[in-house]
């Protein structure tokens, strides 16, 4: 695990899409804290789409608003930096708004492992 000191909150954000692709079937897996992958994609309607995976399961979208410099790294092959995490989780909202997202940017360890 991640150690707060390491890393860097870049964007809190709801995650985008979220009833239209897997989220309703991985929810029983999901929680608050759960890491998730995040993949460019092409995608016709964001040039600059960001998926955000569970495992197998598609979640959703880094919103189009926030993602084109997340988008730059992730193509320029700087994935490993990024670390998304859920960081709200809720039943009872519009299933557009049930979850939210943090995603950081981890500090590289140095030679001492610091």
């Amino acid at each position: 695990m991640i150690m707060e000191s390491k890393r860097i909150t870049i964007l809190n954000s709801k995650l985008a899409g979220f009833s239209h692709y897997d989220g309703p079937l991985a929810w029983p897996q999901l929680q608050v804290g759960s890491q998730l992958t995040p993949v460019t994609e092409d995608n016709k309607y964001d040039p600059n789409a960001v998926a955000l995976y569970f495992a197998d399961y598609k979640l959703g979208y880094i919103p189009r608003e926030n993602n084109e410099i997340i988008f730059q790294f992730l193509d320029m092959g700087w994935a490993e930096v990024f670390d998304v995490r859920i960081s709200r989780m809720s039943r009872e909202e519009h299933p557009e708004r049930q979850v939210d997202i943090s995603v950081g940017i981890c500090r590289k360890p140095t030679a001492q492992g610091k």
